[in-house]
């Protein structure tokens, strides 16, 4: 894949939805995956953390990415999230999903207890080597500490050229975002996660994009969009309308899913906010003020 044709913008997670019972619902994430296509992007993925993929079996997290590639219909790529601490099954997950029909591969640095650089990079070269004509998306997550190395970045995509994106989620990034930009020589593609919180710093470095929640993927579309190509005061205009809602969201991960299917039901895409337990009890008052919150993200939407 040409750097040109290197996926750009906004590349929502799409959650999985769930009926009372705690099954999927297959024809509400047919819907999610609709209206993910209407909203002017190139990709969305899926199983991610706000899929919660943490909660879905093997053999489901391949049920949602076949299913979203059969809905998407070449609309949109599918990035199908193949995360498992085990490199030998990652793997297997990966092949599965280009086997039915998945566009991009990504994959969650293994994070549960700290590993040294050289047993990352055999982790993940193993990962990348197994199916080497297939780009991937490396997201690094790492709450306890330091996300990879921009020296470690540009010798992984050096030894391994489908590693063509990457997914950093920290704060005060844009020093290292420009220092992988420049040592990768804008090889690689970097995406800013943690909800799109950071969009507006990010874009004037370089990134390629954000994958926030599906939630607002119309909406920060046209954010990065509008500050992409310097139109500053209507892109921090806009922004500011769904940062209060993000930045509430993103208090706790399991809230997070509340707040987003909430919102999602809201806007009449899906029936419910059903997560899987353990999942967040919210108290009333944070009920309360999502509610509002999303009330007024609608608002905006009915302006776009």
């Amino acid at each position: 894949m040409s750097r040109d044709k290197l996926i750009k913008g906004v590349v929502p997670i799409i959650p999985t939805p769930f009926k009372k019972n705690e099954e999927i619902d297959t024809d509400a994430l047919r819907n999610l995956v609709d209206f993910a296509c209407t909203c002017g992007i190139e990709a969305a993925c899926l199983p991610a953390y706000a899929s919660e993929f943490y909660k879905l079996t093997d053999d489901e997290k391949l049920e949602v990415v076949k299913i979203a590639v059969d809905q998407a219909k070449g609309r949109i790529k599918i990035v199908a999230q193949s995360n498992h601490p085990s490199l030998k099954n990652a793997v297997r997950l990966a092949k599965d999903n280009i086997a039915n029909g998945a566009d991009i591969i990504s994959l969650a640095v293994p994070r549960m207890f700290s590993l040294p650089e050289d047993s990352l990079m055999e982790y993940l070269g193993g990962f990348l080597g197994a199916i080497p004509n297939t780009p991937v998306l490396i997201q690094d997550f790492n709450p306890g500490g330091s996300t990879m190395s921009a020296s470690f970045i540009k010798k992984l995509n050096e030894w391994h050229p489908n590693f063509q994106y990457l997914k950093l989620e920290e704060p005060l990034c844009a020093p290292k975002f420009e220092l992988i930009i420049d040592q990768t020589q804008g090889k690689v593609g970097l995406f800013e996660g943690w909800g799109g919180l950071y969009l507006m710093e990010l874009v004037p470095v370089g990134i390629a994009g954000v994958m926030p929640g599906l939630a607002v993927a119309d909406i920060l579309q046209k954010v990065f969009l509008l500050r992409k190509n310097g139109e500053t005061d209507a892109a921090f205009d806009l922004f500011e309308k769904v940062m209060p809602q993000i930045f509430f969201s993103l208090q706790n991960m399991e809230f997070f899913h509340y707040a987003e299917k909430e919102l999602l039901k809201a806007r009449g895409i899906i029936p419910n906010s059903i997560a899987r337990k353990a999942a967040f009890i919210p108290d009333d008052s944070s009920v309360k003020y999502i509610s509002e919150l999303n009330k007024r993200v609608v608002a905006v939407t009915r302006m776009l």
